[in-house]
């Protein structure tokens, strides 16, 4: 069975960074298509960010994010990471990781229970 754990939340400052965590289980992350989604409270979830991991290891970024973040795949540990640096008040949502595109965000693909990240001075 496909699990999806999302990790490393936390309350931050604006500026700073920090580093997402999706722990994949049931299935390989190599070769495959894993996204990062958002969702603000009381919204739709956002696209966050796109991988086609290794071997051919293609990224896509939304523009809110182009630039700032960075996705990542460890095959080997079969975990998906998302790097996020210069964070804004903006950032502020509940992250999930899907396998899958960025039509994700329609909310037809299976994610883990999700990570909070809130932004504040």
């Amino acid at each position: 069975e496909m699990r999806l754990v999302e990790s490393g939340g936390d309350s931050v400052q604006p500026g700073t960074s920090l580093t997402l965590t999706c722990e994949a289980s049931g299935f390989k992350v190599a070769d495959t298509v894993m996204t990062w989604i958002r969702q603000v409270r009381g919204k739709g979830l956002e696209w966050v960010s796109t991988i086609i991991t290794p071997p051919r290891g293609q990224t896509y970024y939304s523009n809110s994010v182009i630039g700032r973040f960075t996705i990542s795949a460890d095959t080997a540990k079969n975990i998906v990471y998302l790097q996020m640096n210069s964070l804004k008040t903006e950032d502020t949502a509940v992250y999930y990781c899907a396998r899958g595109g960025s039509d994700c965000a329609d909310g037809h693909c299976k994610t883990g229970q999700g990570t909070q990240v809130t932004v504040s001075s």
